[in-house]
């Protein structure tokens, strides 16, 4: 239920006629995983925190080094050398000690993936390699749980929400993951910090609206954004039948 402090803390997000008591409850009860502490992880944790999302589960085996800290803002220059997790945690409850953060500074593979994923309502993949999106889209799918997806690279970005059985899932457009070494990433060409501060943010909002069901979603779209020349594109997408995952011979569950 919420208390008092609560109404004081969250009242310009009751105000909303779409959220209101009700959806702040919501909000307080549900549990969200982020995959990745990172450059998306960052802003994705912090909103989610600050609007009160009352479990935050956060994924991440890694370290904080130096060259993370002009992009993953829930690092300080002092974190460096600690376990990312313990990092994020630390910043996300002086946020607010209301919710609930469970670290698992863990690699994700095929052995804890659904351990991990089924402990929640919404995961948020935020990622820098492709091994690991595809590991948790085909698990998200299968398990069937919505699935918040971003990328970024250089000044640009792409986003989208998929509900497994509603919407195409990630290999309706990439069917099979490419080659090491043949896509860049930020470790070749770069990235500025607000590309990712923008899909990271928008990656929050679009885990609030699946969760209070509000709005329409990215479900059955995709949103690219071109920060150099400020522009958001959104594309229509649909399930293809000869997807490997949802399509006419699709796995079973």
């Amino acid at each position: 239920m919420i208390d008092e402090s609560d109404l004081l803390r969250y009242s310009r997000q009751i105000l909303l006629k779409d959220v209101g008591y009700e959806g702040q409850e919501k909000l307080l009860n549900s549990r969200v995983l982020v995959a990745g502490t990172g450059g998306l992880g960052s802003p994705v944790l912090y909103y989610l925190a600050a609007a009160g999302v009352g479990t935050l589960g956060i994924v991440d085996f890694d370290v904080v080094n130096m060259s993370n800290l002009h992009r993953q803002i829930l690092h300080f220059t002092d974190d460096v050398g600690k376990n990312k997790v313990d990092s994020a945690e630390e910043k996300l409850k002086k946020l607010n000690l209301g919710i609930n953060v469970i670290k698992h500074a863990v690699r994700l593979n095929e052995n804890n993936i659904e351990n991990i994923v089924g402990q929640y309502d919404v995961v948020i993949a935020a990622v820098d390699n492709f091994s690991t999106r595809y590991l948790i889209s085909d698990c998200c799918y299968l398990m069937n749980k919505p699935l918040v997806e971003g990328a970024v690279l250089g000044f640009e970005g792409i986003l989208m929400t998929i509900i497994p059985n509603k919407s195409p899932c990630y290999r309706c457009l990439y069917p099979i993951p490419p080659e090491p070494g043949k896509v860049p990433t930020c470790n070749d060409v770069g990235i500025i910090g607000m590309v990712a501060g923008t899909i990271g943010s928008l990656q929050a909002l679009e885990a609030i609206k699946v969760i209070l069901g509000i709005g329409k979603t990215l479900s059955g779209r995709i949103l690219t954004f071109d920060g150099l020349n400020l522009n958001f594109r959104t594309i229509d997408w649909k399930r293809k039948s000869n997807c490997p995952l949802c399509g006419k011979n699709q796995v079973k569950k």
